[in-house]
């Protein structure tokens, strides 16, 4: 996903959350026969492949690029190049369709929470010996993003995108106040503190902001919180997100939002980051995707780790992923493994990502000329680009995990206005969650 995709930042619209429990209840698990898709694959055979991107515009133009650089230099292999649905959020109901059809796609952009049901589906490749090969460089790829390419213990897709949650903000509303600026050392309690003294209702100025849509993106910034304070999202197969740790990490917030109320309420993920570049909010934590909208206001922004409980400051990673499925074609699966391999080679994917003003998929390329570029058009890149060492848990990829996430999105968007405590909030959304995750 791109800068632009982020406007969005994980939305689970209606259309995505009901593909994905078709995906769960009607596939009911793998078909895989254990055989290797790619087995005896003629890399000189002539096919046609199917690419849907997930882009906008911009990007997509990008990608058919690439995609026909691909083809010059292997004449052999088709590649058809489109977005695959109207939107990013739409590809999930698109791809179920096409599950049922067969009419689904060689390659397909993912969200990386989509990764537990596209595994599930039975059409998905099985990529793990192909990655594990030293020739590929699985390991030059962040920890978070090779876990939440892996569903049920098999490797079904390839990194796309990395990312992952920092604090960023703004200079100017600091020295207004006479406030010292965050350091990667802050706790929540100075995060607090200093989200108070930022507040002024007077020019309707708040500290910090939140989402209470009920989506992934109110769900997903709960997590860092959650693990610092030593807690899990599931303790194998069960909801594990009550606990006292998740209590704790909910109460920090509701504290902000009700007690201090130095917190924005956004009830549709669209509002906080516009208040943040217009100077409405002082701190947000955000991603690199926030970049590009942050230049274009021309803010005298900075950006750290995220604050932390005892001393750990884990971030959570939004890793998306280049999905591959099987056609029954043994051609088709492999020259879909060796485009993907080629995309997101270190050589290629400055191409891609660096190009469209993400991070970096590879370790490998922070000592590229592309990416010294893309620390001097968005500063502040090398930091999220070095804050992925503090993504060291990934969301689970569970057929089941956006059930989950919306009963959780749900749970805290309660909380923080007023009309629930964390631990009734937490245990109600664990009890909604029990089948989605067991079935």
């Amino acid at each position: 996903m791109t800068n632009l995709r982020r406007g969005r930042a994980f939305r689970l619209l209606a259309g995505g959350l009901g593909a994905a429990m078709t995906l769960s209840a009607c596939m009911g698990g793998t078909t895989d026969s254990g055989k290797d898709a790619a087995a005896g694959y003629d890399p000189k055979a002539a096919v046609t492949i199917t690419w849907w991107t997930g882009q906008p515009e911009e990007q997509e133009k990008v990608a058919e690029q690439l995609a026909a650089e691909y083809h010059t230099a292997h004449p052999n292999v088709t590649i058809k190049v489109s977005p695959g649905a109207p939107t990013t959020d739409d590809l999930l109901t698109k791809l179920s369709a096409g599950f049922t059809s067969d009419s689904y796609p060689d390659i397909s952009y993912a969200y990386g929470n989509w990764a537990g049901d596209l595994g599930a589906s039975g059409k998905a490749q099985d990529l793990t010996s192909y990655v594990n090969d030293p020739s590929f460089g699985w390991t030059d790829f962040p920890p978070a993003a090779r876990a939440v390419a892996t569903s049920g213990g098999k490797v079904i897709g390839v990194p796309a995108l990395v990312d992952n949650l920092a604090l960023v903000y703004n200079k100017k509303l600091f020295d207004a106040k006479g406030v010292a600026y965050p350091t990667d050392d802050w706790s929540w309690d100075d995060f607090r503190a200093a989200a108070k003294k930022l507040t002024d209702k007077s020019t309707n100025t708040y500290g910090t902001a939140y989402s209470v849509s009920g989506s992934e993106d109110t769900t997903w910034h709960l997590w860092p919180i959650l693990w610092q304070h030593g807690g899990k999202i599931l303790d194998g197969d069960k909801p594990a997100f009550n606990s006292d740790a998740g209590v704790a990490a909910l109460e920090t917030l509701r504290q902000m939002a009700v007690d201090d109320k130095s917190m924005y309420l956004d009830q549709t993920d669209e509002k906080y980051a516009p208040l943040f570049n217009s100077g409405h909010v002082a701190m947000m934590m955000s991603g690199p995707w926030s970049l590009l909208e942050i230049k274009e206001a021309k803010l005298a922004y900075g950006v750290v780790n995220l604050p932390g409980y005892h001393g750990d400051h884990q971030t959570v990673s939004g890793p998306d992923l280049w999905v591959l499925f099987d056609h029954g074609d043994v051609n088709r699966a492999g020259a879909t493994r060796d485009f993907v391999k080629w995309l997101t080679s270190a050589s290629v994917d400055p191409r891609w990502n660096l190009a469209v003003g993400n991070l970096p998929l590879r370790q490998s390329e922070k000592d590229s000329p592309e990416f010294a570029a893309y620390v001097k058009d968005y500063p502040g890149g090398d930091k999220f680009f070095a804050n992925l060492e503090n993504a060291k848990q990934a969301r689970p990829t569970a057929p089941g995990y956006e059930v989950l996430s919306r009963n959780v999105g749900d749970a805290i968007a309660a909380v923080l206005q007023g009309q629930a405590q964390p631990k009734a909030a937490l245990d109600t959304a664990a009890k909604k969650s029990v089948d989605a995750i067991t079935n």
